[in-house]
């Protein structure tokens, strides 16, 4: 089934590894000319992707990197992500993580949508979210608190900036990434109804639909992403 896509402008943050490549392989497959950003050049590039160096953090560097778009038709927010640190952790580093995983989408969005307001065909955002957004998450409490705020935001925005521009996210649950072994080991799929983790490209296909005409009446919606979610602990006493 035809995407339409083809010649769309899309933009990816953190578009260039783990997740980020996936929806940018699938993006591009779809037809579209996929710029992703990040802080740093990518040690390996995703081939057909331009890419522009930019901390989503920093409100001055989000103004250049929009500026550099005549037309922008697709943003997916998808850089984020948090180490492991009990609350106990100091101020900076919660305002840092909520800083990255929910100021900078709205930083980026709120910027995305100026151009999209102005384009006849209006535009489409898609927020990559959490499971930790709707669930306990311990060791990484203000990551799920700001997953959970970018939920909230989506549904807002979507309102807000309705009817040029649709607004959805995706709540991700565990993918394997090339940094997949530092979270879980070889058992970790098990705990997952369908049996294994995620493939970035998954996610992909996911984004690749919201981001299409097949999903025009979809706005304001969290998808989830996460294999069937986790096997409750009761089913799971005996084995």
């Amino acid at each position: 089934m035809d995407l339409e896509l083809d010649g769309a402008v899309v933009l990816v943050t953190g578009g260039m590894r783990g997740v980020g490549a996936g929806i940018t392989r699938m993006l591009l497959r779809a037809g579209a000319r996929v710029v992703a950003c990040g802080r740093t050049e990518p040690e390996t590039p995703v081939e057909g992707a331009e890419f522009v160096r930019c901390d989503v953090r920093n409100p001055e560097d989000v103004e250049r990197l929009i500026e550099g778009f005549d037309r922008l038709d697709v943003l997916v927010n998808n850089a984020g992500g948090a180490p492991h640190a009990e609350a106990s952790a100091s101020v900076r580093f919660h305002a840092k993580v909520v800083e990255l995983n929910l100021l900078a989408p709205l930083f980026v969005a709120r910027r995305a949508n100026f151009v999209m307001q102005q384009q006849d065909s209006g535009g489409v955002i898609v927020n990559i979210s959490s499971v930790s957004a709707t669930r306990a998450s311990p060791g990484t409490a203000s990551y799920g608190a700001a997953k959970a705020g970018l939920d909230n935001l989506t549904a807002s925005l979507a309102v807000e900036w309705a009817p040029k521009v649709r607004v959805n996210s995706l709540d991700v649950g565990m993918v394997r990434t090339e940094r997949a072994d530092l979270h879980y080991t070889e058992q970790t799929g098990s705990t997952v109804p369908l049996g294994r983790l995620a493939e970035p490209e998954e996610v992909g296909a996911c984004v690749a639909f919201l981001a299409s005409p097949l999903a025009s009446y979809v706005s304001g919606a969290t998808l989830k992403v996460h294999g069937g979610g986790e096997v409750p602990a009761f089913l799971r006493e005996g084995t």
